[in-house]
């Protein structure tokens, strides 16, 4: 750059020094020398105007080449040396380093393409301003019918419903949809994020069919049920059936008094049995019938205190240390205090069941506010489970234990679904369990 400078200037200046000389020489009547100098100077000076004005002309070529992206025009650098070779190398080497770019970027937009258009989930991107779409993954096209799509407001024409439900998604919210698709009417999982950049403000919505996700678990769920109800149904049916078969027998021939009295038994039994079935059925209908929520805010504090009185005579009875951990003594829970009374007790059974042939029985409950959430914890050390019983241990009816009725769990789940929170279960067999209940804050 001073070298530049440095040769300008020099130009300049013999350019002054001969306009000069040829004044002087005009001055002293010498009018050849003084023309002759005159037409030189003007000659070099035009030469030196032509040469800026060419230099100039290719800056504008290199800067029009540049506005479009053009990076392919390579400069003949005839003269390394000179000013004018210098440039064109600099604008090869300009030329070089933007192409690498391009090339670069290029490449990773196709693998972001490529990897976008493998997801299952249907992806629109377009201005938030003016709804221009810049951008629709193969997976929304197969899923809406919709090969090409200039404008958001394009999808109104072929689904209404949906345009409607995608512009007026509030930024940052997932929520589920239902709407008509080539695969008939599906459930959506819909998510919108928004950003900006210096090119305006940005939507990406993301549309994920969670039909197949829906079945699968409902199906799942269904054969969990339906194994528990077979296994209940067919212990009580079995014995009743055989007994009612030896019964019908004992009566077409003659009988004795001890007949009689094996008769009265008989049909004792099949009363009692019948009267199990009728209370599993009372169990199926109260999983069904827990009451809304009425909600109201409760500190944590009062609420374990409660607990805590309900379950004093029991655990000192039995010799069970509780410990209550509750670091912020200021948390408060909005929710339904009785059924998460309930919930907790429920907890609190199974964990004092848990710790009876403990050597050591200890139970503790905690509370704590993490990750914008109340979440309460009923640990405690006693037999512990195995992976197979977690899986199972929320499914109606199911239960290890030889008296349970497999419904306290399930109630647990579905308190815990009105709620708006969730129920789970971590242990390992001889380690003990921990119950963890989280609440929206």
């Amino acid at each position: 750059m001073r070298s530049s400078t440095f040769i300008i200037f020099i130009k300049t200046l013999f350019l002054v020094s001969a306009i000069t000389a040829a004044a002087y020489l005009l001055f002293l009547k010498l009018y050849v020398y003084a023309g002759l100098l005159f037409v030189f100077t003007v000659v070099l000076a035009f030469r030196w105007a032509s040469t800026e004005r060419r230099l100039l002309h290719h800056v504008l070529d290199f800067s029009e080449a540049v506005r479009y992206r053009d990076f392919t025009r390579r400069f003949a650098v005839k003269h390394p040396a000179r000013a004018e070779g210098k440039l064109f190398k600099a604008f090869n080497d300009i030329n070089t380093v933007y192409k690498q770019i391009s090339v670069d970027k290029e490449i990773q937009h196709q693998y972001l393409n490529k990897v976008i258009n493998m997801l299952d989930s249907g992806i629109i991107f377009y201005r938030a301003d003016t709804g221009k779409v810049e951008w629709i993954n193969d997976a929304f096209k197969q899923l809406f019918q919709t090969p090409h799509l200039g404008n958001i407001k394009g999808l109104e024409k072929r689904h209404p419903d949906l345009y409607i439900k995608t512009v007026q998604m509030p930024v940052g919210t997932r929520q589920i949809e239902a709407a008509n698709s080539a695969k008939g009417k599906i459930k959506l999982l819909m998510h919108c994020v928004e950003f900006e950049s210096q090119e305006g403000i940005f939507r990406v919505v993301v549309f994920q069919n969670i039909n197949e996700a829906i079945d699968h678990a409902e199906t799942v769920a269904w054969q969990k049920l339906l194994r528990v109800l077979t296994h209940e149904i067919m212990n009580s049916i079995a014995p009743i059936s055989s007994l009612a078969d030896t019964l019908h027998g004992r009566l077409a021939g003659a009988y004795t008094a001890d007949d009689i009295e094996d008769m009265k038994v008989g049909i004792y039994t099949i009363k009692r049995r019948s009267e199990g079935l009728l209370q599993f059925a009372k169990s199926y209908r109260l999983i069904n019938k827990v009451d809304q929520p009425n909600f109201v805010d409760q500190q944590l504090k009062d609420l374990f205190e409660n607990v805590y009185q309900l379950f004093e005579p029991t655990l000192i009875q039995k010799n069970i240390e509780l410990d209550i951990i509750l670091k912020d003594t200021r948390l408060v829970l909005r929710a339904d205090t009785n059924l998460v009374e309930q919930t907790i007790i429920n907890l609190l059974l199974n964990a004092i069941d848990a710790v009876k042939e403990v050597s050591d029985p200890y139970v503790s409950i905690t509370g704590m506010f993490r990750e914008g959430h109340i979440v309460i914890k009923v640990q405690d050390n006693g037999e512990g489970m195995s992976q197979e019983v977690q899986e199972q241990i929320f499914t109606p009816f199911f239960t290890t234990k030889k008296t349970g009725s497999g419904v306290g769990l399930t109630l647990c789940k579905q308190i815990m679904l009105l709620h708006n929170g969730t129920v789970s279960v971590d242990g390992e067999e001889g380690k003990g369990s921990c119950f963890t209940l989280q609440f929206p804050a």
